[in-house]
């Protein structure tokens, strides 16, 4: 059958899950079964949006297709490509705070990652003040606005970022030069099998790559600690962070404390032992500059806890007693420093208040929180692909 090699994928990827060394509870394994539902979906996806000579933006991640850690403040398109063709990418600039582009060689595997091999964003090209452009990926040319497609192109990755969950997000398209002479060829069996065993490729890729990263950034460092800015691997040319993972009782919080930056973006995030992020949609587990609140001292004092300390940047464990979390700064325009990094003090849930300097200005009621919190879903609602 046709099908055979993504249901024998799905079944090798439910043994991976079920045997995932981190597993611990029953919550930790339901929530490994819900990662492989989104991983075969986006699987199956990327596999059917495959063909260079006529590609199309996807999005690569969301709420329900989560992976590597995805950033909440993030949306995640990707096209396929390849050296041999050019192509033309047209759109609208958008409200949010920053629209970079990268393309990529090769793909994720155990042992590597992609090689990038060029990463810019929307400040190094030319934009109409209707906000409208268009850029050229191909072969060496002078024209404006052209990137020289490397040996080995296979993805053009684009992400938009918001700093606030309220900005417009853009709009944009990718066609080959020369395809409107064309069409795809019509599907032959042969063609549709060699997609599902395409997708069990691709699941099975996945699920043991992204099990294997947190050995590489975030395992080997100190529990309980943040690392310095330091320029994201992977050859974003705009991003800065810093990354650690926690292991909290569930009395105790982790208060986080890291200045507000110039840069345009900055935001915090947990993620569950799945290298994936936790639920941003119906609780603050992230928060970005904007949506924090910033102390009389140009700091923000993020407190990662279980229970509720009544704060206003509370960052909700969900029962998640260990898990990763993440700075990230983007569209920096100079070289962050020590200085521009957290630092990080674990104490007992009680002694929240008086670890906070600021903390009669930093409580908040129910209601407020609340209010919170649906903004949160109207913005995930308004601006995310689900």
């Amino acid at each position: 059958m046709p099908t055979d090699p993504l249901t024998d994928a799905i079944a090798a990827a439910e043994k991976i899950i079920e045997a995932a060394p981190h597993i611990l509870t029953e919550q930790d394994l339901v929530e490994g079964y819900e990662y492989l539902a989104g991983s075969i979906r986006a699987s199956i996806q990327m596999a059917w949006a495959y063909d260079p000579r006529f590609p199309f933006f996807a999005s690569s991640t969301g709420p329900y297709t989560k992976m590597g850690l995805d950033n909440p403040d993030t949306l995640y398109f990707h096209a396929n490509i390849d050296a041999d063709h050019e192509y033309v990418v047209a759109g609208r600039r958008g409200t949010t705070t920053d629209l970079s582009f990268q393309i990529l060689a090769g793909d994720y595997s155990p042992v590597d990652v992609p090689d990038s091999l060029t990463a810019f964003d929307d400040r190094s090209i030319d934009i109409a003040s209707d906000g409208t452009f268009e850029l050229h990926f191909g072969r060496p040319s002078e024209q404006a606005n052209h990137f020289t497609l490397g040996e080995g192109s296979s993805m053009l990755v684009v992400r938009e970022v918001c700093n606030d969950w309220s900005a417009a997000r853009g709009t944009l398209t990718i066609r080959r030069v020369g395809e409107e002479r064309e069409e795809p060829n019509r599907p032959t069996k042969n063609d549709v099998a060699k997609r599902y065993a395409t997708a069990g490729k691709m699941l099975l890729g996945r699920l043991n790559t992204f099990l294997q990263f947190p050995h590489w950034f975030y395992l080997k460092l100190e529990v309980n600690t943040l690392t310095e800015p330091r320029l994201t691997p992977g050859g974003l040319s705009t991003q800065y962070s810093s990354a650690g993972h926690y292991q909290l009782q569930a009395d105790q919080a982790m208060i986080v404390t890291v200045p507000k930056s110039d840069a345009p973006y900055q935001g915090f995030q947990l993620g569950s032992m799945w290298y994936v992020s936790l639920d941003y949609i119906h609780h603050q587990t992230s928060l970005t500059s904007d949506q924090a609140q910033a102390d009389p001292d140009g700091m923000m004092r993020l407190v990662v806890s279980e229970q509720n300390p009544h704060v206003a940047n509370w960052i909700e464990t969900t029962g998640h007693a260990r898990g990763y979390a993440q700075i990230r700064w983007q569209r920096v325009s100079r070289e962050l420093t020590s200085a521009d990094g957290p630092t990080v003090e674990v104490v007992d849930i009680d002694d929240v208040p008086s670890r906070l300097p600021y903390y009669e200005q930093n409580t908040i009621t129910p209601e407020d929180f609340a209010r919170r919190i649906a903004a949160r879903r109207r913005g995930v609602d308004e601006r995310m692909l689900g």
